[in-house]
């Protein structure tokens, strides 16, 4: 199915915020080999906010399907505002009957995705999926599939003047020191490496002089108060302080980000950080390590890892051994030889 030079092109990802980070490489891509097509993309919110500015992107459409959107009327209405739109071709990472239906029912009539997934059945043209290969590459596969593309890029996310001058007040007083940042939340508690371990981690940080910046979302800012208060002084708790697009810019002000296997590793990523990510339940072969030559992964080998692709709300053999056994001073270790690469 070759696509010459279509003049617009719609890239749906309504998954997490980490998926549509990696999905901006696709988008970036598809740019790059079709510089005159138009290109829209669909999130749900809030991962519309990492959009606004892009240079590559016309036009953010959000379906914010688990809120005010919920619904057929919602889903009915937005295939014929789509439909309106007489996109040529869609490319479409996200692995759901939804996403596939949705554009199958805005007459699209190219469709790429991939053939796993309830939204296979919609494509005009199936990919196979890859399991063990970087999310980055894998979504690359959807463009390659119809037209010859470069390598893989990384991500880029634009800041404006309001996201810049609102990151230099929030660090204004701590600019003399060089900046480490802690990301310890997530949604899945088997992703989540112990807050006591992120607490004596700081504290190892601010030993070396180091100044520790806690980010998070609102959901994180109980978590990142009790990190912050063991850590000391020389800890600035910023979860729910930015918005992600400000989260971004503030993570470009940061030597090293240590995080979950979760949205910050892709935001530290996108940023230009170097980020250390530590897997407990989960696998970095599955494709969501920090990509590139900035990026380093924690883990350890035990026979019942991975337990999950996604994460578990509780460890299935009561041991969380993936977890406990990874230490400060091994996540220090690792940091302190990211540190040192030019």
């Amino acid at each position: 199915m070759p696509v010459d030079s279509p003049a617009s092109v719609l890239v749906v990802q309504t998954a997490f915020i980490g998926d549509v980070v990696l999905a901006l490489c696709l988008v970036q891509s598809v740019k790059e080999a079709w510089p005159q097509s138009e290109i829209d993309v669909m999130v749900r919110p809030p991962s519309d906010d990492l959009l606004k500015n892009h240079t590559a992107i016309r036009d953010v459409i959000v379906y914010d399907k688990q809120g005010k959107q919920r619904g057929f009327q919602h889903f009915f209405q937005l295939a014929n505002q789509l439909k309106e739109n007489h996109y040529d071709i869609a490319f479409i990472p996200h692995r759901s009957f939804r996403s596939g239906i949705l554009c199958f029912m805005a007459a699209i009539p190219a469709r790429v995705g991939f053939g796993r997934g309830g939204g296979r059945l919609f494509h005009t043209k199936l990919v196979e999926f890859p399991e063990y290969l970087h999310e980055i590459e894998r979504n690359l596969r959807l463009l390659t599939a119809v037209t010859p593309v470069g390598s893989p890029v990384l991500p880029r996310i634009f800041s404006d003047q309001q996201d810049i001058k609102l990151v230099d007040n929030l660090i204004g007083e701590v600019t003399d020191k060089e900046l480490i940042a802690l990301a310890p939340g997530s949604v899945w508690f088997s992703k989540r490496w112990l807050e006591e371990y992120f607490t004596e981690l700081g504290k190892m940080c601010t030993a070396d002089g180091y100044q520790i910046i806690l980010i998070g979302g609102r959901e994180d800012e109980s978590l990142c108060e009790r990190i912050g208060t063991g850590i000391g002084d020389d800890c600035l708790n910023l979860a729910g302080a930015a918005s992600l697009r400000q989260t971004v810019e503030l993570l470009s002000r940061c030597s090293v980000l240590v995080t979950n296997d979760s949205a910050p590793t892709h935001l530290g990523s996108a940023a230009g950080t170097k980020v250390l990510t530590i897997f407990g339940s989960t696998d970095e072969r599955f494709g969501f390590a920090p990509y590139g030559p900035n990026g380093r992964h924690i883990g350890i080998d035990l026979y019942c890892r991975p337990c999950t692709d996604h994460g578990k709300q509780r460890c299935p053999e009561k041991h969380f051994r993936c977890m406990k056994e990874i230490t400060p001073k091994m996540v220090f270790d690792e940091l302190t030889e990211l540190l040192r690469l030019n």
